[in-house]
């Protein structure tokens, strides 16, 4: 299911396109929804792809995000949810 543009934020959009060119993803940026688990059910991402986008969240916004933060499962929730939390420690 395709989800608009305008329901997502500028960040949101700038974390999906990142994600599909980082993570090398079959979807476009667009048809992934804000809301969705990343992980699982939702778009199928693994520790792997975790690590590689907390590599580019880390370079493109100084947003450091550890493999042991006990609150990894909520900050990669989702996309809306990873968007927050750069939101709130980015440094650039």
């Amino acid at each position: 299911m395709s989800v608009s543009e305008h329901s997502k934020s500028e960040l949101e959009q700038e974390l999906a396109e990142a994600m599909v060119r980082v993570l090398e993803l079959e979807v476009s940026a667009d048809e992934i929804d804000p809301d969705a688990a990343l992980f699982g059910e939702g778009l199928g991402l693994d520790s792997i792809d975790a690590l590689e986008l907390s590599l580019e969240v880390n370079r493109r916004y100084g947003v450091e995000i550890k493999a042991e933060d006990e609150r990894n499962e909520h900050i990669f929730a989702s996309l809306r949810a990873l968007a927050s939390h750069v939101l709130d420690h980015r440094t650039k």
